[in-house]
């Protein structure tokens, strides 16, 4: 193994993204496994009220500074509005979560990126994980494999396992680009809920989505464009192509 020699943080422009945490002590225990594996960007989203209570901070030990500059947020569309990738990890399986990446999977489509690209890394809360709407969030899906007779893994064990993952891989490929300019050219998922917005707006405004329902089709959409890693400059000429049939349905 390749480790970094460079003051900068393995996993720097990681995100941890923990969906309504309901225990202090898995978000101190979060912490500590974010300093193990060298990312120090935790985001809580509607976290506990106790969040930074003795119980967290006995359970973060040296990684309490991680838990004091925990950014607090009213909804998940907001933490993530900065990131260029969301992975969100889900331990069940069915419509619309197919397709997920292993653990190792995922660490080497994030060892891929250049260094500037910005990953979200999102977990949900502890006794039923992310909710659909949540999971529409995200570019990408992880689980981890365990036994089938008991997936459930605790919130701090998942976080582990999968940070350990990404910083294996990114320590692992030493030759990798630190910048790409295309990083600079991603849409940012601020971007990406913009276009959505807009696109279901047309489509149902043209009868291509049903208005009682439009959600059900503009999951697949998500996904597809979710795919694609769009660049600003092509979700600008989408809702320029948006705004042009906008016009024709006045």
């Amino acid at each position: 193994m390749n480790l970094p020699t460079s003051a900068s943080p393995p996993l720097g422009t990681v995100a941890v993204v923990l969906v309504a945490p309901q225990g202090a002590l898995n978000v101190g225990s979060v912490c500590r496994a974010m300093r193990n594996f060298g990312t120090d960007d935790l985001r809580l989203v509607n976290p506990c009220e106790d969040y930074q209570a003795t119980d967290a901070r006995r359970m973060a030990l040296k990684a309490q500074p991680l838990l004091q500059t925990a950014r607090c947020y009213a909804d998940l569309d907001a933490a993530l509005a900065d990131r260029h990738l969301v992975i969100g990890a889900t331990a069940r399986q069915g419509k619309y979560r197919d397709a997920c990446l292993t653990p190792r999977q995922m660490g080497d489509r994030v060892a891929d990126l250049a260094d500037d690209v910005r990953v979200a890394l999102v977990l949900g809360r502890e006794d039923s994980g992310l909710k659909r709407e949540e999971i529409e969030r995200c570019n990408t899906l992880v689980t981890i494999p365990t036994d089938p007779g008991y997936a459930a893994l605790n919130l701090a064990q998942a976080a582990g396992l999968l940070l350990y993952e990404l910083f294996l891989a990114r320590v692992d490929r030493p030759d990798r680009p630190p910048m790409d300019p295309l990083a600079e050219r991603l849409a940012d998922q601020r971007q990406l809920e913009q276009l959505y917005t807009h696109l279901q707006a047309t489509l149902t405004r043209s009868g291509f989505l049903p208005a009682d329902n439009p959600a059900h089709l503009m999951r697949t959409l998500r996904r597809l464009f979710g795919r694609t890693e769009l660049e600003t400059r092509e979700v600008q000429i989408l809702r320029g192509i948006l705004s042009s049939v906008d016009a024709l349905l006045k």
